[in-house]
């Protein structure tokens, strides 16, 4: 197969579809025409910015699922740090530094199975201030949430929901017993109809097959994902999951361009296990990548964000924030109003 043709189809309309014999050859073909045609695919959609965004962890461990993965995870032995959910104060100054930093995108995320009740409310109320006093963008993380929770985030100032569908549905039951694919598809549905922005993506490295791959990646086209991170496990002791090799650069970097190549106009993000990667991620920005998470992530990346954006400018990259390049925008309550009407 040739990757770069295939890719001109793509950008003249074509999109793979299940069933499409190329999707196989995707998995041979060599790699480094791949990480060509599928860093074509990004210069035509995403042009040379990259999206960077921040998360601070609002509520830490004591998590009722059973994710194989997670460190958070009750039914794990880790010694995770456990915390409910933090200040408004600590969140909005969070909040400030990274905008100071030059970030697209800050995002509250929080462990458990969903963010209800007193905690829910703390959140809203930080979302709030920091929608009235701040200009970076607002994203949230918080598990399983009603229609009604969704809309009052967007009336809170939140323009995006994460909520990774993790891997295949197939491969879904082998990492997770505590809730279901169709639930994660729900959620994800909901907040599409919200009109919220949903990143969604998942993990790779935890037993899957490459048709595990290639499932996720049809998943997420189908559901019209617009932000996709890709998570390399990074093992960690106490979970399932701890003993398990990490993935080595070629099969990260074929995984990253087989995304790209499936969801051509979508921000393929690079997120947790950066470090897994001998360059902790360069070379992803030539194969497809044109996002990332940056700074004091979950599971750290080894770089901050000062690293990140000199190293992605002089890649010639874009990493001034949509919100700098466009200042004026209506405030909170503004923008309440006009969600309501």
């Amino acid at each position: 197969m040739n990757a770069l043709a295939l890719a001109e189809e793509i950008i003249a309309g074509r999109r793979l579809q299940r069933g499409d014999e190329e999707l196989t050859e995707l998995l041979s073909t060599d790699l480094e025409e791949l990480c060509q045609a599928a860093d074509k695919l990004r210069e035509t959609y995403c042009q040379n910015k990259v999206d960077l965004c921040t998360i601070i962890n609002g509520r830490s461990g004591r998590c009722s699922e059973d994710c194989k993965y997670c460190a958070q995870s009750a039914h794990s032995k880790t010694g995770c740090e456990e915390y409910a959910f933090l200040p408004e104060d600590v969140i909005v100054a969070a909040a400030k530094a990274n905008e100071r930093e030059g970030v697209d995108r800050f995002s509250i995320v929080t462990s458990g199975r969903s963010l209800t009740g007193e905690e829910f409310e703390q959140a809203l109320a930080a979302y709030r201030r920091m929608a009235d006093e701040c200009k970076i963008d607002l994203c949230a993380s918080h598990g399983f949430l009603t229609r009604e929770q969704f809309h009052r985030l967007h009336l809170a100032g939140v323009t995006s929901y994460h909520d990774n569908i993790e891997t295949s549905r197939r491969f879904f039951p082998e990492i997770c017993t505590t809730h279901t694919f169709d639930q994660k598809l729900a959620t994800i549905r909901a907040a599409q109809e919200e009109g919220l922005c949903v990143c969604s993506g998942g993990i790779i490295g935890m037993g899957e097959t490459w048709e595990d791959r290639l499932d996720m990646a049809l998943t997420l086209a189908e559901l019209g994902i617009e932000s996709i991170p890709i998570n390399v496990l990074m093992p960690v002791k106490g979970t399932p999951l701890g003993e398990r090799e990490v993935l080595k650069d070629d099969e990260i970097l074929r995984t990253l361009a087989i995304f790209r190549m499936i969801n051509p106009e979508a921000n393929i993000r690079l997120a947790g296990g950066r470090s897994a990667l001998s360059d902790n991620g360069a070379h992803s920005f030539s194969c497809g990548v044109s996002a990332t998470i940056t700074g004091n992530m979950l599971t750290t990346s080894g770089s901050t964000i000062q690293e990140d954006r000199a190293m992605l400018s002089a890649m010639g990259r874009d990493v001034q924030p949509e919100w700098q390049k466009h200042p004026v925008r209506p405030s909170c309550y503004e923008a309440v109003k006009n969600i309501a009407q």
